[in-house]
């Protein structure tokens, strides 16, 4: 697997995303509110607009999500699932931590 290195983990706030540049794929970095980090596709693929790293982060249940700011659809930042539009799916990337540096890698295939 490919590793980019994105920012160091301290820089992220939590509940917010920021978007990167990855394999010249745009990706949007979500820390959530218990620090863990989430990494989906950051075009909404409703608008077609790169804008999902702007949206409101939250939960559904116990899923993590992020609304689109454009149509306010919830995407599942563990498996990519649009909650509201379930035959609709964005990328899930793979995402950790090594020596306090965000670490961004391939997408990952996620089943629901």
């Amino acid at each position: 697997m490919t590793w980019t290195v994105v920012c160091p983990y301290l820089r992220l706030e939590p509940d917010r995303g920021v978007a990167a540049l990855v394999g010249g794929e745009q990706v949007a970095l979500f820390r959530t509110f218990d620090g863990s980090l989430h990494a989906i596709g950051n075009v909404d693929p409703i608008s077609g607009a790169a804008v999902l790293s702007r949206g409101i982060v939250g939960s559904r249940g116990d899923r993590p999500v992020v609304a689109s700011p454009m149509h306010k659809q919830a995407f599942d930042l563990t498996t990519g699932e649009c909650l509201d539009e379930p035959e609709i799916r964005v990328p899930v990337y793979a995402v950790r931590v090594s020596d306090g540096m965000v670490e961004i890698g391939d997408p990952t295939e996620v089943t629901a």
